[in-house]
């Protein structure tokens, strides 16, 4: 066949190919030189140059280097602070989420028999009976048991935290919230010690004593593993908080908008709470919610209860 027909062949055969989105100009012409030549046959070049490059590793490896690179640019950026305030909020919003086995469902603080005798019958009521007990109520003394708590583990006092672990038990006014506080509080160590046990935790709870009020629990494991005390109040008392409501939608009833609102609505006096928590010492403990705490006294003896307080 004369070489200008070989050519030609070729060419109509590499149009007609469904490889020729894969072939480059240069192999075209290398192929078209190499048939001009007579070296291999045509069917060979086909075969040969419809086999994709190989892979270039130059930017597979480019790729590598600028995820470690960046990998190590955040670890320089956050250092050892970040990952510790991290592991803060992970083991927070797992110790005091309502899916933590303490059964802070079954208990409603007065709150059933509140309810029963017409004292809460919506939302409002629910926030302003709330907000009181934050600010004037069991809220800001189990924060400043959780505060006092905090900071004698933290410096191993002794002295100090077993008299406060006893002042916590012996503050509620009522048999069916000492059960409530105490139940939550043994509950709370038996599992943390379980699951998430740390050096120097069970001196700790040995030092407190066997009647551990559950604002004292929260208090000591939260120092064993070195989480600030301002993290640790706000997450209880947001917690505390919470599981108010979800007892108080359950007993009106309200509806879950309305309970998330009046979420919203104690934020700002939560975050007062937490403040004056902080800054309190067992002197500045005082209770001014007779009312509530009446409530947790005539529960014992309510007629239908879903709650155990």
């Amino acid at each position: 066949m004369p070489m200008a027909a070989t050519v030609r062949i070729i060419i109509i055969t590499i149009m007609q190919s469904t490889i020729m989105r894969r072939m480059t100009t240069a192999s075209i012409i290398a192929m078209m030189t190499t048939a001009v030549m007579g070296t291999i046959p045509a069917t060979t070049m086909l075969m040969t140059i419809s086999k994709p490059p190989p892979r270039s590793r130059r930017r597979v490896t480019k790729q590598t280097d600028a995820g470690e690179q960046s990998a190590a640019r955040l670890t320089a950026e956050h250092g050892a602070a970040g990952h510790s305030e991290a592991a803060a909020l992970y083991r927070l919003m797992t110790w005091l989420s309502p899916s933590f086995p303490v059964g802070a469902f079954s208990y409603s603080s007065g709150l059933e028999w509140a309810i029963e005798a017409g004292d809460i019958v919506d939302a409002a009521s629910l926030r302003e009976w709330l907000a009181a007990m934050l600010t004037d109520g069991s809220g800001f003394c189990d924060a400043v048991f959780l505060s006092r708590a905090h900071h004698a583990a933290s410096t191993g006092d002794e002295a100090g935290l077993r008299e406060v672990s006893e002042l916590a038990a012996a503050f509620v006014p009522s048999r069916e919230r000492h059960l409530e506080t105490l139940a939550q509080g043994r509950a709370f160590i038996d599992i943390a010690r379980a699951a998430w046990n740390a050096d120097g935790l069970d001196r700790s709870v040995a030092c407190a004593g066997s009647a551990i009020a559950y604002p004292i629990a929260v208090g000591l494991v939260s120092a064993a593993h070195a989480i600030p005390l301002s993290l640790t109040l706000h997450a209880f008392l947001h917690a505390l908080t919470s599981n108010w409501i979800s007892a108080g939608a359950r007993l009106v009833p309200l509806g879950q908008t309305d309970s998330q609102r009046v979420l919203a609505a104690l934020e700002a006096v939560v975050e007062a709470t937490a403040a004056r928590a902080l800054a309190a010492s067992l002197d500045d403990l005082g209770s001014a919610t007779f009312r509530a705490d009446l409530a947790s006294l005539r529960h014992e003896t309510q007629y239908t209860r879903l709650f155990r307080s």
